[in-house]
């Protein structure tokens, strides 16, 4: 028998149990929103213009008679051997401070606001001219955009596995895309109006300068996420993979390192080889920003709970078409196609490939992604002076070209048959398909 006026007294408790699961959900969907935005302007400012920025200017600097094609790879094989050691240091990071006797983790945020920071001045630098100085700034720079990759794939990672919201993880990685698009149109305008590259480089710094600002009070230092409170949005194994497949997993980042970065770093050129006069040359960058944009999107789509080879191999075959594309069909429709493949899979390749990390070692993931980052920066590394190489030894530019993007091509199959290969000999226990 109900007392007279319970009903009402319970009311408005019920009512307050909803207020204050509205309450959660909202600063749930808030704090998903934050991080995602943060991490996708991070990786926009440390990749879309710290990295690639060069790309797009690279003609206009040739026009300046700044640079050739050897000094052109010189400059990006300095960038990508700074990838390379800032990825190798975050790997080596837990054992530099236990090393050092200090036992804290390294603070995530604190390091993607140096790399930024770093990012924007060397960006700014390389409008000076001073030629001398520039192999010493893209290293500078690629440095500092392997710290922000790494840092910002671990933190946020992690802080929307805590929210349940790990699938959105892929949305971040649209940063570099949104930087790559805006880089490339911007290009195209100074180059329509006659400007010179360091006006160009002026430009993306004073760019990069306000976007870290705008970053600046979003990433805050101090809140490290514990693995113990980390809820895992795949399932991870009870310990750590074994050598064979971790060394496995890094010889195909490897591969999609060395297999995408030819056409990545002398696309504009290999446009203007192609298809000379063409008033469409300073449009296959941004076309490959917005594949990078659309595929990272794409890739929250994906279960992550699932085995992510099979998707990461799909993908090393979609960017080994958009690779030979470049070869087969070198006319207006197959260079755009091409430079669309070639970007759709970029940022899923990495967004699946930290997931993997994650997986693969579960207690030390960000030096788990720092190796992995390491390998895929050798691959980088290794691409610019094989195209020096090739130009060298071929019968013209356009041969050298073809035969260093048909070993592109290659790479980029090995890589997709090794994925598949350990799927079937290193099954994922318990993987929710």
């Amino acid at each position: 028998m109900l007392v007279p006026g319970a009903e009402l007294r319970k009311r408005p408790e019920s009512q307050s149990c909803s207020s204050h699961k509205l309450t959660g959900n909202m600063k749930a969907i808030s704090n998903t929103f934050r991080i995602t935005l943060t991490g996708m302007l991070c990786l926009a400012v440390a990749m879309g213009i710290g990295r690639f920025a060069f790309t797009p200017l690279l003609p206009m600097m040739m026009s300046d008679g700044l640079l050739n094609i050897p000094g052109a790879s010189l400059l990006a094989s300095a960038n990508y051997l700074g990838y390379m050691v800032g990825a190798l240091l975050c790997a080596a990071q837990p054992w530099l401070w236990r090393r050092l006797g200090r036992s804290a983790p390294v603070n995530g945020p604190l390091m993607v606001r140096a790399g930024l920071l770093a990012t924007t001045l060397v960006t700014l630098g390389m409008a000076l001219q001073v030629p001398t100085l520039w192999p010493v700034l893209r290293f500078a720079a690629g440095l500092a955009g392997a710290f922000v990759m790494v840092y910002t794939s671990g933190w946020c990672l992690s802080q929307l596995a805590q929210l349940d919201a790990g699938a959105l993880g892929g949305v971040i990685y649209a940063g570099p895309g949104v930087g790559i698009v805006v880089s490339g149109l911007a290009a195209s305008a100074m180059v329509a109006s006659g400007q010179h590259s360091a006006m160009g480089w002026l430009a993306f710094g004073l760019l990069a300068a306000v976007l870290t600002f705008l970053i600046w009070p979003l990433f805050t230092p101090g809140h490290e996420p514990s693995q113990a409170q980390d809820t895992p949005t795949r399932p991870a194994q009870g310990a750590q993979a074994s050598s064979l497949e971790i060394g496995l997993c890094a010889l195909t980042y490897g591969c999609s390192g060395f297999g995408y970065i030819i056409t990545a770093t002398f696309l504009p050129v290999i446009a203007r080889q192609a298809l000379p006069g063409s008033a469409w040359l300073d449009m296959f960058w941004p076309t490959f920003g917005a594949g990078v944009v659309t595929g990272a999107l794409l890739a929250t789509r994906v279960r992550i709970a699932g085995d992510l080879r099979l998707p990461l191999a799909a993908c090393y075959g979609v960017q080994a078409v958009g690779v030979a594309l470049s070869i087969w069909s070198p006319t207006l429709w197959g260079l755009a196609l091409g430079s669309l493949l070639l970007g759709l899979p970029f940022t899923a390749v990495t967004f699946f490939t930290m997931q993997e990390a994650r997986r693969l070692a579960p207690t030390s993931a960000p030096g788990m992604m720092g190796l992995l980052t390491g390998c895929f920066g050798i691959g980088q590394v290794v691409g610019p002076p094989l195209v020096a190489w090739m130009l060298s030894r071929g019968a013209s530019q356009a041969a050298g070209f073809h035969a260093s993007l048909e070993i592109a091509t290659a790479a980029l199959v090995l890589g997709m048959v090794i994925l598949l290969s350990m799927v079937r000999l290193h099954p994922i226990k318990h993987a929710q398909m």
